[in-house]
């Protein structure tokens, strides 16, 4: 596959991650079969990460014999910056995981973090970095799932303004999250 385009600077590859190991087996896929095509573009692989908004509005359920009474809680702002903080070293964790991941075989990489929806995320940060491929993982998830739910995958190969490849785990494939 051709990603080079030539002229003063070539196409744009991105791959988006997330935390599950479907996402690290996309990314050595990438890294297996257009290595020599990044390197020749001039531009780095970009890696990118959408961590969803937190969510502070919480129902609080219990129950009262066959009564259920629902209350709606909200945390307090020092337990909800706690837990965004531990997000965001997570999530910078990943993407450090990643990047080294890609330089150790010899690819310059970038990474990029936004808080969001992931689909819309990743679809507006096709436009915003004028990405010419999205490569993304295929998550496991059921048919009933898929169909009412859709997958971000899904949605990214119908909204985003580029060709999406999405990178099916193969059978009896080996754990890539393991990969260093």
């Amino acid at each position: 596959m051709e990603v080079n385009g030539g002229g003063e600077s070539g196409k744009k590859v991105m791959v988006a991650v997330d935390e599950d190991c479907s996402s690290y087996y996309a990314l050595m896929w990438v890294l297996e079969n257009l290595r020599e095509s990044i390197v020749a573009s001039g531009n780095p692989l970009l890696i990118y990460m959408a961590r969803p908004s937190p969510n502070t509005n919480h129902v609080l359920s219990s129950s009262l014999g066959s009564a259920r009474m629902y209350c709606p809680i909200t945390p307090c702002s020092d337990y909800v910056n706690s837990v965004n903080e531990q997000n965001k070293m997570v999530s910078h964790g990943i993407l450090e995981k990643a990047k080294s991941i890609c330089s150790s075989r010899g690819i310059n990489a970038e990474t990029i973090l936004e808080i969001g929806e992931p689909k819309e995320s990743i679809c507006n940060a096709v436009k915003k970095h004028k990405i010419k491929l999205l490569v993304m993982a295929e998550h496991e998830i059921g048919t009933i799932k898929r169909a009412f739910l859709w997958s971000v995958s899904n949605y990214c190969v119908q909204y985003a303004s580029c060709p999406v490849l999405v990178v099916k785990k193969q059978e009896g494939s080996k754990n890539q999250c393991n990969v260093r």
